[in-house]
Parts: C-alpha cells; sequence; structure tokens
C-alpha cells in the first residue's frame, strides 16, 4: 500500500499527531497517544490518521524513546500496523527508505541499514535539509549511517542551521537544531540555545516545529529517563 496522496485531510492529521507527541514530550503523558489519534471516528479518519502515524515515523513514538517509558500496547499496534501499511514503494527515495528502516528499528527490528551514497558527499546545504527531513533518526545511542555523517561534519549542519533561519525555513531549523543539539563539536559561536529559542519564538504554533523543538531541548540538557 502506498501513501495518500498529499490533501488537506492527511496534512491536518499530521499536524493534530503531532501536536499529541509534542504535548506529551511536555508532559510524560506518553501513553495512548497513536490510540487516541488514530481511533478517532470519521469516513475514512483511520486510514488518514494512520497514513500520518507513517509520515510522522519513529517519532510518533517518540516520547516513550526519550522518556524511557515503556510503548503502550495499543500505541505500539497502531505504529506497527503503519510500518506494514505504508512500505516504501518501488524506487522510493533514500529519506524514505530511512524513515521506514527507523520506524522498524524503533519496533526492536535489526534490519539492515539503507545505503548513505546519496549524502556521502553531499553539500552542506543538501546534507542539512536531508537532516531535517530524518530528524527522528536523531535520538541517544541509536548508532547508524545518517547519524555518523551528522557528526562528522558539525560545522555544515551549523551553517545550514543559520541558512534555515535566515530563510525563515522553521521545521528546517528545528530539525538541525535537534541534530546539533544530538552531535558533538558544536561550535559554541553558533549559540545553539539561543538560536532554538529564536525559532520558538518565530515559527507560531506549528506543532511539527514544536515536536522538533522540545525533543532538541531534551537533547541538549539532558532531561532524558
Amino acid at each position: 500500500m502506498e501513501l495518500p496522496d498529499t490533501s488537506t485531510a492527511l496534512a491536518g492529521a499530521v499536524q493534530e499527531l503531532a501536536s499529541q507527541v509534542a504535548s506529551a514530550l511536555r508532559s510524560g503523558d506518553h501513553l495512548g497517544v497513536l490510540g487516541r489519534v488514530v481511533s478517532v471516528e470519521g469516513p475514512g479518519r483511520d486510514d488518514v490518521a494512520l497514513a500520518a502515524v507513517r509520515v510522522l515515523g519513529a517519532d510518533a513514538l517518540l516520547p516513550s524513546v526519550l522518556l524511557g517509558r515503556p510503548v503502550a500496547p495499543e500505541d505500539r499496534a497502531v505504529f506497527e500496523q503503519a510500518a506494514s501499511a505504508f512500505p516504501p514503494a518501488a524506487g522510493a527515495r533514500p529519506a524514505s527508505l530511512w524513515s521506514h528502516w527507523a520506524m522498524r528499528r524503533t519496533l526492536g527490528e535489526d534490519g539492515t541499514e539503507p545505503g548513505t551514497r546519496w549524502l556521502d558527499a553531499a553539500p552542506w546545504q543538501v546534507l542539512t535539509r536531508q537532516l531535517a527531513v530524518l530528524a527522528a533518526l536523531a535520538v541517544p545511542g541509536a548508532d547508524c549511517g545518517v547519524g555518523r555523517l551528522a557528526a562528522d561534519r558539525p560545522v555544515d549542519v551549523a551553517r545550514g542551521f543559520v541558512r534555515a533561519v535566515r530563510r525563515r525555513d522553521w521545521l528546517q531549523a528545528a530539525g538541525a537544531g535537534r541534530w546539533l543539539s544530538l552531535i558533538d563539536d558544536v561550535p559554541e559561536s553558533l549559540g545553539l540555545a539561543e538560536g532554538l529559542e529564536f525559532v520558538n519564538l518565530m515559527a507560531g504554533d506549528d506543532p511539527r516545529v514544536a515536536l522538533q523543538l522540545r525533543a532538541a531541548q531534551l537533547l541538549r540538557t539532558g532531561a532524558l529517563v
């Protein structure tokens, strides 16, 4: 099964789910997040909400991952269903392969990593854009090819963060900021904490940005269970 075409309904479901996850990251009340969203009634709503879980990817279970809590059985069932229902299509882009791999890894599976050739020599602008798309991979202790690339190029990711802020691309800035909160050797001159606060101030009420910023804050301060 392929993800449905981008639509107002899917975009709204993604925003709704991201809002629930961001709220759980703030409060620690992580149980049943996916069950609450996917069980919303309405014609075709379950399919759209399930697709939203696939769009958000491994971040759909981020509160459990970052807060060190067990995944609620209903959340795991929904997450597993989304990963199974929407595998990467034939010829899918590398980011889609990595996103699906991250979901399977979150479920405890030990599948073969997709390659990183498309990013190995990427200019810093492209690297940052792709890292922001794959920000769900930026979690403690999750060693992978994409993470190693980010760790090897902290200055380039910092440049990309600044560029995203200047372009007012708040979602990309928040995703890059999350990676910078995880990796070492980030230039002190960047002023990451202040930069993240600025993104938070300027981004408005976009829940996907809020999710990434809260994850970055937890990673940066080490406020993890």
